[in-house]
């Protein structure tokens, strides 16, 4: 008789492969979820559940996407299965952004490339079609991810409806009092001739550039300050030369003490607390303070400029430091938000005499011509050549650069359409919408809790929203002017004409067709009366198309199927959309419906290498999360997702994935052996737990109570680790290698053998939904071989077990007692074996003192402790003394392996074999 033939190994067939396979196996699942619908059948299971929305904030689609756009999908999806999960109806529209910059320059380089002659029709044609061949790629490829969602009716704002609903947006600022047209200073690219917001602009800290100490001499002394002394001027600081042709005044602290003092310049005047350091550095040794004063008392009295012949008014401004420079700062009312604003105070002239090309315009004189960045080397020759310039030198500093391009911006005074941010707040007129927004921050949960601070400051910081871009491929702002008078339409009623004829004809109508096309017939312009009109050529930044999202998605007026309730319950982004799209949703929701957008917001970091640089293409560390996938499976790549920390910026490399694949191991290799054990399971058989059964089903119960507290506050890392240290401790290093003995070697169907069965199936069933949200393709593949229980059509359409036996508070105790005292004997055993000469602790016996209580505890498992303690014996007493191994007497069992004092032998097939008692049972032998 072969005695292995006897026992009850587990079926390997019955249960999943040892090898994953995944990136063949999962495609094929994916087809297959493809074929039956499997969003649409998951909603369905869930029509009548509570809804939990998290609304989608859009990819851009300029190209495939990259390790960061693949890191925020998985954790969106995430989200969205861990609540379907938990039985919520999660939908999810997903969503894309289409206009926008880089795409028109894609398209413009290409269009060139190819020598082509085009319009704005013609390149707005092309725009599209680049948008819509990347959405697609993208819409693939975040399906490879297992992303599931709508993505056969994923919002865009090229879709007609959707940019009607855009237009209508508009309409709504424009009833509630938020949309002005004004001259002010914007953001300005040179490089794109256009507006930026800041959301466009990233900062470098190290940009260096040129500054200059320059001295205006006094022309009136209207206060008197200055009687009896002879070339007096005032020394400003700037590190923009290229502003002075625009220079209208020289703003001083009213709170402030000034000097006046003697050098070899004459008499300069200048800021007391920055005194030494700036005739130091000018080089000004011999001085002496003549006279101090208030600034305040300086107010009036006219500067020459350093270069023109007109005047340069002394203005007062809160905003002057002590930190740098010298007191006195340069003012340029056309180049500056504070210079601006300073402007207006004092009815200065807004002077730009910069164009959209950063080139100096004929207003400025002898600079005409010249490039903002040649200025560093003309204006500062210039000013040296007619003795004003008193020092320069380079000057490190944080400076602003556009996002797309990394080169520095411009202030540039341009007429332009802005969001006021503190205008009345339209359902509260006693609040400005700035307030009314700063309201809404401490309702919102913040993960992690940091981002309530970063938001606060970004919206207590924020300037008025210029929404207007000088390029062609966009949304058109709905605005138009009478023919003659050039004054706008401000009109509801003409923005929802325009609403509707973009509905019916698409964007590009805007650009194509006449005003009389659009507006109602016999249309007058509700100021002047004019018929005739013409049509605004600035698009919206694509930025407002962002913000519209929650309100053009979530209302349900450009497609019924995408209506949840606002807020939605979460947005999800990375941790730089605190200025951006967390912060204009926010704009937009309360402008537009008093109502915050968001309940919770959730943010992750950017994506580095092992070594922690950014990651990018020049420098060829980055991973392409597609090829991750069809390399590793998608699994890996959702495992390495879910286990860092993601709310820092998160590292990936391929030895990172490699590890994410042998932790994957530890937790399938545990659903399959869990698996395998069930093929001959029949619950119908009379069943019988013991302690450890029941402690390993509470304590899973105990798990998903756990997991689901962390995945109700978004940390999957801590909900996975959980998960994995169960499998790994718990599980496999404890109760599966226990139950070893009896799953084998017991009757098929003894009552001990379906107790332990009975554990296996409720472990799995519960452990396969854990990991649905995170291992999705693994718990399909798992759960669709888990017997006796009501499968559903996906593991994706059910939800998280609840107990169905009592948690006992003594089963943990004595289990809790067996694993301390089990974990020091193996300790003592590991440094007793060399010295016994043994390997296997099955041929040991160990002598155990105990205290008190731990004997009494450990005496609830009986016989069992020799097989719990892997021993052939185990002699439990009270005692302090020193626990002894000694090498057991015992036969060993031919058939289970194991030293029992039971062990006889016996006849079989005519030879002698050592047997147990319960070996002999099972095999039918007597005696």
């Amino acid at each position: 008789m072969n005695l292995k033939d006897t026992l009850n190994l587990p079926d390997a067939e019955f249960s999943i492969p040892m090898k994953a396979n995944l990136p063949q196996l999962e495609p094929a699942m994916q087809a297959h979820w493809d074929s039956i619908g499997i969003y649409e059948v998951i909603q369905a299971a869930r029509k009548d559940a509570e809804s939990f929305v998290l609304h989608d904030g859009p990819p851009y689609t300029n190209s495939p996407i990259h390790i960061g756009t693949g890191l925020n999908k998985i954790l969106k999806d995430f989200i969205i299965k861990s609540h379907s999960i938990m039985g919520f109806r999660a939908p999810y529209v997903p969503g894309y952004d289409n206009h926008g910059l880089p795409i028109e320059q894609a398209v413009m380089k290409k269009l060139a490339d190819q020598k082509v002659d085009y319009d704005i029709p013609m390149l707005r044609k092309a725009c599209r079609e680049h948008a819509e061949h990347f959405c697609e790629i993208q819409t693939e490829q975040f399906k490879r991810l297992g992303v599931f969602g709508m993505w056969d009716n994923y919002y865009s704002p090229m879709r007609p409806a959707y940019g009607a609903e855009i237009i209508r947006c508009f309409k709504r600022l424009v009833e509630n009092g938020y949309i002005y047209r004004g001259l002010r200073p914007v953001l300005w690219s040179p490089t794109f001739r256009t507006a930026l917001a800041d959301t466009e602009i990233v900062y470098d800290e190290n940009h260096v550039s040129t500054s200059i100490f320059v001295k205006f001499p006094l022309v009136e002394d209207k206060n008197g300050l200055f009687a009896g002394l002879e070339d007096v001027g005032t020394v400003i600081w700037t590190t923009t030369p290229w502003t002075i042709p625009a220079n209208l005044a020289v703003a001083y602290h009213p709170e402030f003490t000034y000097v006046v003092v003697k050098t070899d310049r004459g008499h300069l005047v200048l800021l007391k607390d920055l005194l030494e350091r700036t005739l130091e550095k000018c080089g000004l040794v011999n001085h002496r303070t003549v006279k101090e004063f208030k600034g305040s008392e300086i107010e009036g009295t006219l500067f020459k400029h350093p270069v023109y012949d007109r005047t340069s008014l002394a203005v007062l401004a809160d905003y002057v430091t002590t930190e740098d420079g010298t007191g006195v700062v340069h003012t340029a009312p056309g180049h500056g938000r504070e210079d601006f604003q300073t402007g207006q105070k004092y009815g200065l002239q807004i002077l730009c005499p910069v164009d959209e090309r950063g080139v100096l315009t004929e207003e400025a004189g002898e600079f005409a011509g010249i490039h903002f960045k040649k200025c560093d080397e003309v204006v500062v020759n210039r000013l040296n050549e007619l003795g004003t310039l008193l020092y320069t030198e380079p000057y490190k500093h944080k400076y602003p650069l556009a996002e797309r391009d990394n080169q520095p911006v411009i202030f540039r005074t341009t007429e332009q359409w802005f969001i006021g941010i503190d205008l009345p707040f339209h359902a509260d007129k006693s609040k400005t919408l700035r307030q009314a927004m700063l309201e809404q921050i401490p309702q919102v949960s913040w993960y992690p809790q940091t981002g309530r601070v970063r938001f606060t400051n970004m919206i207590e910081g924020r300037p008025d929203w210029c929404i207007s871009r000088q390029r062609p491929w966009g949304i058109g702002i709905p605005i138009f002017y009478g023919k003659e008078s050039g004054k706008p339409v401000l009109d509801p009623a003409a923005i929802e004409a325009v609403a509707n004829h973009i509905a019916a004809n698409g964007s590009d109508s805007w650009y194509t067709d006449e005003p009389s096309a659009i507006l109602p017939n016999g249309y007058k312009h509700p100021e002047t009366g004019e018929t005739e009109f013409v049509k605004e050529t600035d698009v919206f930044d694509v930025w407002f198309d962002s913000a519209c999202t929650h309100i053009a998605v979530l209302e349900g007026n450009v497609d019924p199927r995408w209506k949840e309730h606002l807020p939605a319950d979460v947005f999800a982004e990375g941790s730089d959309q605190h200025r951006g799209w967390f912060n204009i949703s926010m704009v937009l929701g309360m402008a537009v419906r008093a109502q915050r957008p968001f309940n919770a917001v959730v943010t992750h970091g950017m994506i580095t290498d092992a070594t922690g640089d950014k990651m990018s293409k020049r420098k060829g560390n980055t991973i392409d999360p597609v090829v991750a996938s069809n390399t590793y499976g998608a699994d890996i790549l959702r495992y390495w997702a879910a286990s860092v920390n993601y709310h820092n910026d998160a590292p990936v490399s391929e030895e990172l994935l490699k590890i994410a694949g042998e932790n994957y191991r530890s937790i399938r290799n545990t659903l399959r052996f869990l698996l395998g054990n069930l093929a001959d399971y029949d619950p119908a058989d009379p069943a019988e737990l013991n302690v450890v059964d029941r402690w390993v089903m509470q304590s899973t119960d105990v798990l998903v109570s756990k997991v689901l507290e962390f995945l109700k506050v978004y940390e999957f890392n801590q909900a996975l680790s959980a998960i994995h240290n169960f499998c790994v401790n718990e599980l496999s290093r404890f109760y599966l290698d226990a139950i070893k003995d009896s799953m084998y070697a017991d009757g098929t169907n003894w009552p001990s053998r379906r107790g332990a069965q009975q554990a296996c199936l409720y472990v799995l069933d519960r452990l396969t939904l854990l990991i649905s949200p995170f291992l999705i393709h693994t718990a399909e593949e798992t759960y669709a071989k888990i017997p006796h229980i009501n499968r559903l059509q996906s593991v994706h359409c059910d939800t998280f077990r609840k107990p169905s036996i009592v948690f006992d508070q003594t089963v943990q105790d004595q289990v809790d007692a067996l694993l301390a005292v089990r974990g020091r004997a193996f300790i003592a055993w590991e440094q007793e074996k060399q010295e016994l000469g043994l390997k296997n602790s099955q041929d040991v016996e160990i002598h155990l003192p105990l205290s008190q209580e731990d004997y009494d505890q450990l005496a609830a498992f009986g016989d069992q402790l020799a097989n719990l303690f892997k021993m052939a014996a185990v002699h439990t007493f009270v005692g302090d003394s020193k626990m002894v191994f000694k090498p057991s007497s015992y036969l060993e069992c031919a058939r289970s392996r194991v030293r029992r004092p039971d062990v006889e032998l016996v006849t079989l097939d005519g030879e002698q074999v050592p047997l147990s008692a319960r070996d002999r049972k099972v095999l039918g032998i007597i005696g």
